[in-house]
């Protein structure tokens, strides 16, 4: 999961993909990054962590890293929380890891050109909403992730 800090979005989408998919019995490496290095090092943004362990996800643990080139060999899906971040992995990627790369919400199904609207310059609403956005977006994400892996769930 790929956002533009590393600090809210994609630290939220790392904990409840990773929760859903340990919950369905699958062992995958579930990671997220930002395209840019300002919070490197960081804890996710405060509420961000208040309001995933208001949901029982704990990210306090994770760390706020830049994407790298490596990024694009070592995982099977590159997923942008927005279309600007989506723009910006396309133009960084490698020509291998063109096919990787996505919109989180339109992998998961929702219409085309659907991002998750960044909460950081907002209230703890706006990181609530985007947690149940991410949410709820990931029940179809997971389900897809195991069907193409031909996991029945």
């Amino acid at each position: 999961m790929v956002c533009l800090g590393n600090i809210c979005r994609s630290p939220i989408a790392e904990g409840i993909v990773k929760r859903k998919l340990q919950s369905a019995g699958f062992d995958a490496i579930v990671d997220s990054a930002g395209l840019l290095s300002y919070h490197s090092g960081e804890q996710p943004d405060h509420r961000a962590m208040e309001t995933a362990a208001r949901f029982g996800i704990d990210i306090s643990y994770q760390r706020a890293r830049q994407i790298t080139r490596t990024d694009f060999e070592n995982f099977d899906l590159i997923l942008a929380m927005d279309s600007s971040v989506y723009s910006e992995l396309k133009s960084f990627r490698q020509s291998s890891g063109i096919r990787k790369i996505h919109l989180f919400l339109e992998y998961a199904g929702y219409p085309a050109g659907s991002d998750v609207p960044d909460p950081y310059y907002g209230t703890m609403r706006h990181f609530e909403e985007c947690f149940k956005l991410i949410e709820s977006a990931s029940v179809a994400l997971v389900t897809r992730i195991l069907s193409e892996a031909g996991v029945n769930e």
